[in-house]
Order: structure tokens, then sequence, then C-alpha cells
């Protein structure tokens, strides 16, 4: 199967860090390697209604914007979620888009889980801290969404930035992205299942 990664842009700015970042990795990708862009910012998405308890929760979300991100995100094999670091979590963006897979995983017909099983689930964050660890409740996020969900999970690139262009200048991070989409990433696995395993 070709590869065709989905750059999910949740930063509420244009080329913001996480952006800069994102692309600078994407640059290393192979030519044959498709690519898809989307700012959520540009794109947004109406505010997510749960509906699990009521009895009309089987209606798919309707909508141009929903139907685009579900069909991009149903075409891609990996997966590219760049958000800033918002409040040490994902963008208030990321989550919303996060918030629809629980409205697709109930779509009838659709079986959202199983397509998602073997794709490749990334992340892409710019923070201003200068302590990475301040990221982990963004990267427990997805790496337990890629878990739910059976999908690989390739971490988080994370680079450090405020203003605008700051983390051009981070040379770590720009020397991690270099190789970022590179690696062979394995399966997600919830935290509890690794201390198991241990």
């Amino acid at each position: 199967m070709t590869r065709r990664f989905l750059f999910v842009l949740g930063s509420s700015r244009t080329d913001g860090n996480t952006e800069l970042l994102a692309r600078r990795a994407a640059e290393q990708l192979p030519a044959d390697v498709e690519q898809q862009w989307i700012s959520l910012a540009e794109q947004p998405l109406p505010d997510f209604v749960d509906l699990r308890r009521d009895s009309d929760h089987v209606h798919p979300p309707t909508g141009s914007v929903p139907a685009l991100l579900l069909d991009a995100t149903l075409a891609a094999t990996d997966i590219v979620i760049a958000s800033p670091l918002y409040w040490y979590s994902l963008s208030g963006l990321t989550k919303r888009y996060l918030d629809y897979w629980s409205g697709w995983l109930r779509t009838p017909g659709l079986d959202f889980k199983a397509a998602m099983a073997g794709r490749t689930l990334w992340g892409v964050a710019a923070l201003a801290d200068s302590e990475p660890s301040v990221a982990d409740p963004l990267i427990g996020t997805l790496n337990n969404s890629a878990a739910y969900l059976g999908m690989r999970f390739g971490g988080v690139l994370l680079g450090n930035g405020s203003r605008r262009g700051d983390v051009l200048h981070d040379n770590a991070a720009l020397a991690r992205a270099k190789s970022f989409f590179a690696q062979e990433p394995p399966l997600a696995r919830f935290p509890h299942e690794t201390r198991a395993a241990a």
C-alpha cells in the first residue's frame, strides 16, 4: 500500500513553530509519499455533540468539514497530529478533531476502529518550556488513542519555541526531524500493558 501522510495542523495561527517543525520533518519523506495538509483553523469543525446515550446517536456527523476530515483520515496510512502544547496538552482545535473520532466509531457501516488498526499515528509539538516532560499529557493522549484503535505510534517530535520561528533555532529538534518519519513505529500500548509486559 502506498504511504499517504495526513498532517492535521491544530494551531490557531499559520506558520507557527509546530507547523514549521512538521514541515521540516515532512521534507525528509520520499517523493513518492503522498502528503495532505489540513489546517483545523482554516477548516473549523463544529462543536462535537456526544450522542452516545441518545436514541438517535447512530446518525453520523454531517457537514462538509467533518466529511473532508473523515475522508482524509480514512485515506491516510499515517496521521500526523501537529499541535502546539496548550496548557500541557493538545490544542482545543486538535481535541475537537479527536472528539469526532468518537462519532466516527459509532457511525453505522464505517467500522472506524477496524479501518484505523495498523495505521500509524505521529505527533509534532512545539512548547515554550525547556523541560520536555511537561508535554507528557499530550504524548499520553496520542499514545493512548493509538493503543485504543490498534494503531502504531511513532512518538512525538518536540521542539522549543514561543515566538514565531523560534523552533528554527532549536538545532536538536531540527536534527531529530531529519529522521523522525524514518523509524519503524511499534504497535501502541497503554502504559499499564507496558508495565505488565516488563
